[in-house]
């Protein structure tokens, strides 16, 4: 009794409170652990933070650069008309993404075809990715959003909103067929194989057995690349959409002010952190579920 009594005193974690709580030792003290090193983070964090706001207006310049480049004034006469623009950014992302999913999956598929009579395919996707991949996503919005008009093309077919979305998507049809083919190779050929011995055919076997896990599988990735997109919707500006970006830089010539662009930056970041978060969440919860 005597040597119970003292286990309980010195000991720090309660064996009844434990149980009561349906949590182990173990468990309760990784739940400390954890508690712990959340507010290390947290308060590393605020120092770095107050480290930030404190010295860098001790700065020479930071007068200056607060006036071109966090000027309230300034970002609250154009922020309404960023909003605007930002409208058209939106536009070219709702119809660019679906056609940039459906093009990179038929890649995908080409270049996973195993008959030989569709062996053309698969050099012709192959061929696609290599080229898309290998050309920067500027440079192919210069192409072909000058190229194409410039054949002449009546309307609305000589459109830059068109041809730059058209170099979005292929250009972006190129990575996403490449996360597609990951995810198919990453479905184990047990599953093939099952299917098969079940009276499956190849159709059957990729359409109703491969392709739902191949693409539980890439959700993640893809979410990252869409994240890319609605940032570089803003490469159309080269070619002469006013979209947010555009419209930033007719502020700063007009007003003579960069604020703007902060604004803009601002909009894009409301936009692309949950979304980020909401994608690092999918990954985060796709290794526990492997585990």
């Amino acid at each position: 009794m005597a040597s119970g009594h003292y286990w309980c005193s010195s000991d720090p974690i309660n064996m009844s409170d434990t149980k009561a709580a349906g949590m182990t030792r173990r468990e309760l003290f990784e739940q400390r652990q954890k508690r712990r090193s959340l507010m290390i983070a947290a308060t590393s964090t605020l120092l770095v933070l107050l480290a930030v706001v404190i010295l860098v207006p001790l700065t020479p310049g930071w007068e200056k650069v607060q006036k071109s480049f966090f000027n309230g004034a300034v970002l609250t006469k154009t922020f309404p008309k960023l909003i605007d623009a930002f409208q058209l950014n939106v536009m070219i992302f709702i119809w660019s993404a679906p056609l940039i999913a459906i093009l990179g999956l038929l890649v995908a598929l080409a270049r996973d075809a195993k008959s030989p009579a569709m062996f053309p395919l698969r050099i012709l996707g192959a061929a696609f990715t290599d080229v898309f991949r290998g050309i920067p996503v500027i440079l192919t919005v210069y192409l072909i959003g000058f190229g194409i008009p410039g054949l002449g093309l009546p309307r609305p077919w000589n459109s830059p909103y068109i041809w730059g979305s058209v170099a979005l998507i292929l250009t972006y049809s190129a990575y996403v067929a490449e996360i597609f083919r990951a995810g198919i190779d990453s479905v184990h050929p047990s599953q093939r194989s099952a299917a098969l011995s079940l009276g499956l055919s190849e159709r059957q076997i990729m359409w109703d057995v491969i392709l739902p896990q191949a693409v539980r599988n890439v959700v993640p990735s893809q979410m990252n690349m869409l994240i890319a997109l609605q940032k570089d919707v803003s490469l159309l500006s080269f070619i002469g959409p006013v979209e947010i970006f555009r419209q930033a830089g007719v502020f700063k010539s007009l007003l003579a002010n960069f604020t703007p662009y902060v604004g803009a930056a601002i909009i894009f970041l409301v936009i692309t952190v949950p979304a980020t978060r909401y994608a690092d969440y999918l990954l985060a919860r796709q290794s526990k579920e492997r585990s």
